[in-house]
């Protein structure tokens, strides 16, 4: 029996499958669609009806970080239990859900001294959080002590990417990602972005015209970076509201190379989509834990 439990907050988007395979604690997000009424994601709020309401309403939300209040909800029933607690964040670049994570470890260190609370910024989002989560859960699953994992996953952290793609910019503008007259231009042009998600930033890596040539400039830009270490990664794919996309581009992977890509498709969930939108698409990967 494992002496600690894991934990994410919801941006890492990890499919229901395996959060309950591997006993995962959630830590929600929260979403407002300009009503006052905000939403728990997952909980009170599911992806498809997410952009449903998002693109039949054309809605902009607005999402809220995990409160430390949240956060203390979530850890006590475990230290109480006499396990310890180890939970990775959304990049501190992009929200402050790691600092109230780790306010919430400084308050509920006074009432359990004896516990060990550890929080990571996982320096990534969406997939290349979910990925770094499983790989957390296959060293639980091999018996990795409290220590071993959290500094294993620190340093696995930067070794996760993921590429990706949207077809509408509105929502990138809308995010202040990009500007409003790049968003004209690049509708009008049919120019799609080239986005890359690494080392706890978002960057852009290009931009090419029509989405066919996005969703191939992204599988190039994969197989490139992986090589010939194919056996040494991790590999998903992601999309936002059309899922079948996702198993597509699966299918187009694999016609490259055998990448070891989960069976389960990863769905960008609120957190991510509301910034992203209800078009992106991507492919993410990270060194498997016990090649690193």
């Amino acid at each position: 029996m494992h002496n600690y439990k894991l934990f994410s907050d919801s941006s890492c988007d990890l499919p229901a499958f395996y959060i309950e395979k591997y006993d995962i604690g959630i830590i929600p997000y929260t979403v407002s669609f300009g009503d006052g009424t905000y939403y728990k994601e997952i909980s009170e709020l599911q992806p498809h009806d997410f952009y449903e309401k998002i693109v039949y309403q054309n809605i902009f939300p607005k999402t809220s970080l995990p409160s430390i209040q949240d956060y203390i909800d979530a850890f006590t029933p475990t230290l109480q239990n006499g396990k310890d607690v180890i939970c990775i964040c959304l990049s501190s670049k992009f929200s402050g859900s790691y600092q109230s994570a780790c306010n919430a470890k400084n308050i509920l260190l006074e009432s359990y001294p004896n516990s060990n609370i550890a929080i990571i910024d996982s320096r990534q989002a969406t997939g290349g959080q979910g990925l770094l989560l499983y790989e957390m859960a296959q060293m639980q699953c091999t018996g990795y002590a409290f220590e071993r994992i959290v500094s294993e996953a620190e340093r696995l952290r930067d070794t996760a990417k993921i590429n990706f793609t949207v077809e509408s910019l509105d929502y990138l503008q809308k995010g202040g990602r990009i500007g409003k007259a790049s968003a004209l231009a690049g509708t009008i042009l049919n120019i799609k972005p080239i986005i890359i998600m690494a080392n706890g930033e978002l960057s852009p890596a290009g931009k090419v015209r029509g989405f066919k040539k996005a969703v191939k400039t992204i599988i190039d830009m994969t197989q490139k970076e992986i090589g010939e270490e194919l056996e040494n990664y991790q590999v998903c794919v992601l999309s936002a509201q059309n899922m079948d996309r996702a198993e597509e581009l699966k299918q187009l992977l694999e016609q490259y190379a055998n990448y070891d890509i989960l069976e389960i498709p990863f769905q960008v969930g609120v957190t991510i989509g509301a910034h992203a939108g209800p078009t992106a698409l991507g492919i993410c990967y990270i060194k498997k834990y016990n090649c690193i």
